[in-house]
């Protein structure tokens, strides 16, 4: 029993056949082989890898168009041997990455060694006659050449006999297929829908293609041996075809990049050099202990065969720096080491943070290394860029992934293809929680609404089985964040590529296959905390002529612990959440081993260890450890095991365990298995009873590294990322203009953020200067003392518009409003661009008011559109245009009133003064802060004044209407609830916008203040 042709999953939207449901049914009809046939060589290694646990001959086929003048022809091609698996990697790779809807038949032949080729009966091929293709493909495969007959569900086709009469002519052998694109018959419905999924069609469409037949299943021995009863003989020539068909595709090699030296040169020379080199400049005369270090790992790194890998990230972290573009301080595990610190691809000394490099590289557990690197977000492509460029664009790769129907993806997009209305898309969109990991099912057992909606409605019943069965299948396919692949020869003899982006390859294989064969994968990240350090230190260059080296902050600074010990940590990566905020309030860091242990410790888990952390760091209580041995390795962390490393070291004294067989226990003693357990508590027991310690002391450490083996954290990544955390906490303590800049620059869109920011910038009395075409840069930037709002901060106006005036502001300042029209011409001056801009301010520089600027807008635009229609040069630029210039027209002087909610419209926020605070001023009376509530006592009475910026109405239990409002003052927001009596009273003047004064009761929940209405003036 063999199966010619599978379609799976992983061709996206052509087959609903995921793995471990064909494979149980092969299995079931005792399957000899099974051949994988997509359209891409995606889903090779997964069904490679169940063939062989399922104990079935895996064949690897891919179905391709052969263009033959002009006719695209399908054929499928078997790799026989490893030599036609190399050519199914070239065309397939030929065909994704050149712009041919087919194979041309010169690749054909010069890609058809070690491959058998089948035509099947499809009609193209006797549609019209095809001779002289058949001719063609005789000659190239003689006796590899192939025809199939399909009879699907026993039905034989119309155009059989003269496929027959017209392959026997050339003297082809038949072969018997089926072609399989579900697993059971019931399952055609739901493949019809994934592919009108995939093709944009509705069910209803007449310009959908239907399926041929709907028996693509994957049928049992007796059905296949019914259906071709009167030719057995075909049967067997397909089981022949596929049985002798091997291929073994070689994993776990290391295809190893290789790093360009000067001939002759020794690596291994050229390594150490450089790394004694930067040690030197990093830290000067080098103790002993470095020394030691340094050759340690260098005779791990250079037995394990990665010295290329090291030489290659150092080479572009190089470049990166004389770029100019910001590196993160290291990430993972990669901090550990000093040949990492010494060659620049981290800023963590190990030594000085106590690190260990077998955590990174262990010799006693070969792994590729894995060195992460961080990238201001901005600039990350650049790099990408050179690598392809120094390697060559055929040994450099970035990685596929396969986005799923996720529940809400798969019951949208199936709701589509059966042909719901809008409202009931936006019904399902509301059903189905968009909670990450969520599925249909769950989202019925939670949902008593979904249920109903559905049930006893045909229809719905019919979509939510649908979207069930497609749940989770991959639906399309792109690239991955960070991954880049480097070969040492030409890809396409690893791996299958497709076209990318800016001529950078794809792989058709996603990671994790990439890996299994032993292709290295290096990660180039993003991380917007480093473009935002960028942009701090570019204003400080500009501004006050300050250069700033991230890498050389003291890291003693008590101007910095200060700040955090007060939790004032709006803005700083890592540190910004309200439970962290109450961490640091709690452990007051005064070093920097405080910031790494906070980090670490503030996860599910080791966060109940917080307070104790903070109580011994303050001596409120005593330190204590279950056996001397330990202080030396915990007293860091007060006693408590934070740090994987720190059970790596207990192994390694207590126990006399090497650092390698450390990091082996304390993978294994996190996964939990009982029996890896009792052994290793053996190997650990013995080793310590073996230096000295009683069986009972071993036993109780060993018991103490099990209950912390989850809750370690990698203390090289915790070092690492903590530096970032710090150097923007310092920047914050120290500049905090720049600092608001950048991060209201990247905050823009975000207005929960946005109004934090200037929240503190008010306590802390920085202006926030309004929007100036003379003087605003494209994002909020500083200026002097004071953040100046950036022109793309105003709402509407087109980033064109905002860079042509930029562009146009160098050539010397705008007169008036209608030499802005003659230099930025037609296509950028519109009333979307600029009547958003006056509103907000930005042309009061021009010394006219507002209501006149707006007045005059229509006469600009057409003052515009006859001097420079477009960007070329004009046919009055030479003469100034200043005959023919417009006046203003006069217009009553904007009120102060107005003039708030032009600016509130086009900014999202007020800017000169907010209502509320001139209304506070009016009234002369005391009113509680909004962003003071959270100091209030629990219960205590408050009185505030505020605009209602949202109200959220619903009903109790008991069907009682009740709400809760979101309040806006010129401090903060605020919720306040609205219990049914006071709803009852209050409701008619609950609008969004009304400005209220509240009395009530502060209480806080969950570390939330609400304010409980009880009468509203």
């Amino acid at each position: 029993m063999v199966y010619p042709h599978i379609v799976t999953a992983a061709d996206p939207l052509k087959s609903t056949i995921r793995l471990d449901e064909l494979f149980a049914v092969l299995t079931e009809q005792g399957a000899g082989a099974a051949a994988l046939v997509n359209s891409k060589l995606y889903g090779v290694l997964p069904f490679w890898d169940a063939c062989k646990k399922a104990g079935i001959h895996g064949v690897l086929g891919l179905s391709v168009p052969v263009d033959f003048d002009g006719a695209a022809l399908p054929v499928v091609l078997y790799a026989q041997n490893n030599t036609g698996y190399q050519m199914l990697l070239k065309l397939s790779s030929a065909l994704s990455t050149r712009d041919v809807d087919a194979i041309p038949q010169k690749w054909l032949a010069a890609y058809q060694e070690g491959l058998v080729c089948v035509i099947p009966d499809h009609a193209e091929w006797v549609l019209t006659d095809r001779s002289e293709a058949l001719g063609i493909l005789s000659r190239l495969f003689g006796e590899g050449l192939f025809a199939s007959i399909e009879r699907p569900g026993g039905m034989v086709q119309e155009t059989e006999q003269t496929f027959i009469e017209y392959c026997s002519s050339f003297g082809l052998k038949f072969m018997a297929s089926h072609e399989c694109r579900y697993v059971k018959p019931q399952d055609a419905f739901a493949y019809e829908v994934a592919r009108s999924i995939g093709e944009g069609f509705k069910l209803s469409d007449p310009e959908r293609r239907k399926p041929e037949h709907s028996m693509a299943f994957v049928p049992t021995q007796t059905q296949l041996s019914e259906w071709f009863s009167d030719h057995p003989e075909w049967l067997e020539q397909s089981r022949k075809l596929l049985m002798d068909c091997r291929v073994t595709i070689p994993l776990n090699r290391q295809l190893l990049p290789r790093f360009p030296v000067k001939e002759g040169s020794d690596k291994s020379d050229v390594i150490r050099e450089l790394c004694l080199k930067g040690l030197e400049q990093r830290i000067g005369k080098l103790e002993p202990s470095y020394l030691d270090r340094l050759d340690y790992e260098l005779g791990i790194i250079s037995k394990m065969g990665y010295i290329d890998y090291f030489l290659i990230v150092s080479d572009f972290m190089a470049y990166a720096r004389n770029r100019g573009i910001l590196t993160g301080p290291g990430r993972g595990s990669s901090a550990g080491s000093l040949v990492a610190f010494a060659m620049r691809i981290t800023d963590v000394d190990p030594l000085a943070h106590g690190l260990l490099f077998e955590r990174f590289l262990n010799p006693e557990r070969v792994t590729l290394p894995d060195i992460d690197i961080d990238f201001a977000d901005h600039r990350r492509h650049e790099v990408v860029e050179y690598v392809a460029k120094k390697y060559g664009a055929l040994q450099t790769a970035q990685i596929i992934t396969f986005g799923t129907l996720s529940a809400k993806a798969v019951a949208r997009d199936t709701a589509r293809v059966f042909g719901f209305e809008a409202e009931e898309l936006e019904k399902i969109s509301k059903l189905i929680p968009s909670r990450p990991g969520i599925t249909l099912r769950a989202a019925l057992r939670e949902s008593k609404a979904l249920e109903d909606w559905i049930v006893g409605n045909e229809t719905r019943e019919r979509w939510f089985k649908t979207a069930l069965k497609l749940e989770g299948l991959p639906r399309n396919s792109s690239i991955h964040a960070a991954g880049v692949i480097l070969s040492p020869g030409p890809l396409v003899d690893y791996v299958p590529i497709e076209k990318g982006h800016d001529d950078i390859f794809i792989t058709q294989w996603p990671m994790q296959e990439l890996e299994a064969i032993g292709l290295l994968k290096m990660d180039f990240l993003g991380l917007r905390n480093l473009t935002i350090l960028e942009n701090m230190a570019h204003m400080l260059k500009r501004d006050r002529n300050l250069p700033i080296d991230y890498r050389s902050l003291p890291l003693d600074d008590k101007g910095t612990y200060s700040l955090l010990a007060k939790g004032d940590t709006a803005g700083i990566f890592q540190l910004e959440s309200p439970g962290m905020r109450r961490a640091l309030m709690l452990i007051k860091p005064s070093a920097f081993g405080d910031i790494v242990a906070v980090n670490a410790l503030y996860r599910p888990g080791p966060m109940e260890f917080i307070p104790l952390y903070a109580r011994r760091k303050h001596g409120e209580e005593a330190v204590a450890y279950i056996h001397p041995v330990l202080e030396p390795i915990l007293s860091e962390t007060y006693g408590v095991i934070v740090y994987q490393e720190q059970i790596m070291k207990i192994a390694a004294d207590m126990a006399g365990f090497s650092l390698g067989e450390a990091d082996l226990l304390r993978r294994a003693v996190s996964k939990k298995n009982r029996q890896i357990l009792d052994e290793e508590r053996q190997h650990f027991v013995g080793g310590a009873t073996a230096k000295g310690y009683t069986a009972k002391e071993s036993g109780d450490v060993y018991d103490l590294i099990v209950r912390f083996a989850d809750y370690g954290f990698p203390k090289s990544h915790a070092v690492a990322y903590s530096m970032i955390s710090y150097q923007l906490a310092y920047m914050k303590a120290h500049y905090p203009v720049q600092f608001y800049a950048a991060l209201l620059s990247n905050s823009q869109g975000n207005n929960e953020k946005t109004a934090q920011f200037m929240r503190e910038m008010k306590e802390r009395r920085i202006p926030l200067a309004a929007p100036c075409i003379a003087r605003s840069r494209y994002g909020f930037s500083s200026e002097e003392r004071q953040v100046r709002i950036g022109l793309s901060a105003v709402k509407g106006v087109p980033g064109t518009a905002v860079k042509a005036i930029l562009e146009a502001r160098k050539e010397g300042p705008f007169q008036n409003l209608f030499n802005i029209a003659e230099r930025i011409s037609a296509v950028h001056f519109t009333r979307k661009a600029l009547e958003p801009l006056i509103k907000a301010g930005a042309l009061d520089v021009l010394g006219k008011d507002r209501a006149v600027l707006l007045a005059s807008l229509d006469s600009a635009i057409k003052h515009a559109e006859l001097v420079k229609p477009n960007e070329d040069p004009g046919l009055f630029d030479d003469m100034g245009s200043s005959f023919m210039k417009p006046k203003y027209t006069k217009a009553d002087p904007m009120p102060d009133g107005l003039k708030l909610d032009f600016e509130k419209e086009a900014l999202g926020f007020y800017l000169s003064t907010h209502p509320v605070e001139r209304e506070k001023e009016q009234r002369n009376k005391a009113y509680t802060a909004l962003n003071e509530l959270p100091k209030k006592k629990d219960r205590e009475r408050v009185e505030v004044l505020g605009l209602v910026e949202d109200v959220r109405r619903i009903r109790t239990k008991k069907g009682d209407a009740m709400a809760f409002a979101t309040l806006q003052d010129e401090t903060g927001v605020a919720s306040v609830t609205l219990f049914p009596k006071e709803y009852a009273q209050y409701n008619e003047i609950l609008d969004k916008d009304a400005l209220l004064e509240i009395q009530g009761t502060a209480e806080t929940r969950q570390g939330k203040t609400t304010i409980i209405c009880k009468t509203i003036l």
